[in-house]
């Protein structure tokens, strides 16, 4: 669908406005279903790791709906929605991958994948579309040869993605479909992976879940999360970085040259300032009240929908210095980008990995780069989850 909005241009991410810090208040969602929006840093995280705050309570008989189309998110199979015992049985087949550990090992070869992507960009003839060349096939590179499949049309990964994580840029018989052929995709490839294990991501995944009596559904599900959140965040949080750094965050663009330490410090900034999502699908991280459980000075009733709001608890003022963030300046702080409590994203060390290799080889690459772009005329890529642009010519 066409990115860019038909009344007027879509303001960067990192200039949108944000739910104001307060007390939790009453909200309602486009389905009618009213939430309970919590912004406040404290609060946010008190959420997030209270188990009488749950997922799989969203998906019981008398839940109210959250979404108008069907979205990976919503399956009740997936790692997100199991909570308790279920869900750290099934998230122990892939959390030892995601250790900071492992994460380190994957440094060389991500790193390699980057220079290999921006020495193709560096040939192209200018002005260059940088997502086109850098921040939508950073992601999907990394997490293809983490899986092992390098083989695979990255067009077709994208595509089930974007439909995997739709908010309204599909009709619900578009999703069900591509969903249903992602599916397909999964089981035969756990299939292939289960009869000639490799040395990838998917190989330990069946591996693990096969020793533990992972369901097969369950099986599927994981793996399409892996695909889809492998790359989807990231490739967002790259190009609204970028978008940021060449346009208002210019002054922090030669700090990322100067070491991936540097780098570091700075992604962790971005990532807490430039929200990734509008909240136009759902304002935050949804979870369901198991019992009555205060929280900001205001009684959750059992039963009752909460959305925490990590991109408001970011800027909370109480915690945060307010105003452009200090990209020098470690967070004074833990940040929530990626949650807090058991459902912190998995993925959420090779997120930051990527960001970092990514932002400091290109600061160091291309120190001159500068945007052939306005924050007006951006191109977004909107109607998913996320929203991220779409195109962003560059030269240098």
């Amino acid at each position: 669908m066409s990115a860019q909005s038909a009344s007027r241009p879509l303001r960067p991410m990192h200039r949108i406005s944000l739910p104001e810090s307060g007390p939790p208040r009453l909200v309602t969602l486009a389905t009618g279903t009213p939430v309970w929006l919590v912004t406040r840093y404290a609060e946010v995280r008190q959420v997030l790791m209270d188990p009488r705050f749950d997922r799989r309570s969203l998906h019981a008989e008398n839940a109210p709906p959250l979404l108008v189309v069907p979205n990976l998110l919503d399956d009740p199979n997936g790692l997100i929605n199991q909570d308790g015992p279920a869900h750290q049985r099934l998230r122990g087949t892939v959390q030892r991958a995601f250790t900071p550990r492992a994460i380190a090992r994957w440094r060389p070869w991500v790193g390699s994948v980057v220079a290999s992507l921006l020495d193709d960009f560096a040939a192209r003839p200018r002005p260059a579309d940088i997502v086109e060349g850098f921040t939508r096939p950073l992601p999907v590179s990394v997490i293809c040869r983490l899986m092992g499949l390098d083989h695979l049309d990255r067009d077709r990964i994208r595509h089930w993605a974007d439909h995997a994580l739709s908010g309204g840029a599909h009709t619900a018989e578009e999703v069900v479909a591509a969903m249903t052929e992602f599916g397909v995709f999964a089981a035969g490839l756990i299939a292939e992976r289960r009869k000639e294990p490799g040395d990838d991501l998917v190989s330990g995944l069946v591996a693990a879940g096969d020793e533990l009596g992972i369901e097969e559904r369950q099986l599927i599900t994981l793996t399409l999360g892996l695909v889809v959140a492998g790359h989807e965040t990231t490739m967002s949080a790259l190009g609204n970085a970028v978008v940021y750094l060449l346009t208002d965050g210019r002054d922090g663009w030669p700090l990322l040259a100067r070491d991936e330490e540097a780098a570091a410090t700075a992604a962790e900034q971005l990532l807490r300032t430039v929200p990734l999502s509008e909240g136009r699908v759902l304002p935050g991280l949804i979870r369901r009240a198991v019992a009555d459980v205060e929280v900001g000075g205001v009684l959750i009733p059992a039963g009752g929908v909460v959305a925490v709001q990590t991109n408001s608890a970011g800027r909370d003022p109480d915690v945060f210095p307010p105003g452009p963030p200090d990209l020098s300046a470690p967070l004074t702080s833990p940040g929530i980008a990626f949650g807090a409590g058991p459902h912190h994203c998995l993925g959420a060390w090779l997120a930051r990995l990527e960001l970092e290799l990514a932002l400091h080889h290109l600061a160091a690459r291309f120190p001159g780069l500068r945007a052939e772009f306005t924050p007006e005329t951006i191109e977004w890529r909107v109607g998913q989850m996320t929203r991220s642009p779409s195109r962003l010519p560059v030269s240098w």
